[in-house]
Order: C-alpha cells, then structure tokens, then sequence
C-alpha cells in the first residue's frame, strides 16, 4: 500500500525505532507512548484490520500475539502485567488502518478501558 504508514515503516522508506524484525512481522516503539512500555507489532502482510482477516491469515495472527509476548516478556512485564490491544476500525480507536498489536506496560490499566 503506497499510502500505508506503516507499509512505509516496514519498507523503512520511513524510520522507526525497531525493536523485533521477523518474516512475519516488525514491532516498533509507539511515537506517541500511551504508557512507560508503549509497543506496536506489525502485520508485515497489509491487512487493514482484524475484520479483514480470512482463515488463512490464522498463523499470522498467532504469530503476532506470540511476538506481543515475547516482547513483554523482554521489557520485564510479566511480574506487574501488560495489556494487548488490537484495535479494529476507526469507532474502536484505530488511526492507522494496517493490522497491528500494541503491547502496553509499566503502570497500571484500568477496566474497562477508555
């Protein structure tokens, strides 16, 4: 997509502060950080949102999750706990229309949210 940010981001045609880089996704630092640990994990696959994705996209999906984990787990969340967050059209929150997950940490959530 030639007007995707983030088809940019991964393309690196714009830079980013990369934090995992893998033939399935990429998970870059939030610009804009809604919490002390602030992580976005990319669909290297343009999908718009979670609504577009078919069976097919079933270990994309998996993966993405996994990756979200994995990155936890490296910052130190697990102790106190993160949140994951998948946001799918504009109603829900999302600004960017390519499948991404964030991974939220560092301070306390409240529920439920926004």
């Amino acid at each position: 997509m030639d007007d995707c940010l983030f088809c940019k981001i991964i393309d690196r045609k714009i830079p980013a502060k990369t934090v995992h880089e893998d033939d399935l996704s990429v998970a870059i630092e939030d610009i804009q950080p809604q919490a002390p640990v602030h992580l976005l994990v990319l669909s290297r696959k343009h999908l718009p949102s979670l609504k577009e994705a078919v069976e097919k996209d079933q270990a994309l999906l998996g993966h993405l999750l996994l990756v979200a984990a994995q990155l936890a787990r490296a910052r130190g969340l697990e102790a106190n706990g993160y949140r994951t967050v998948i946001n799918s059209g504009a109603g829900a929150g999302q600004s960017v229309f390519h499948l991404h997950v964030h991974v939220l940490g560092g301070r306390a959530f409240q529920w439920p949210p926004g």
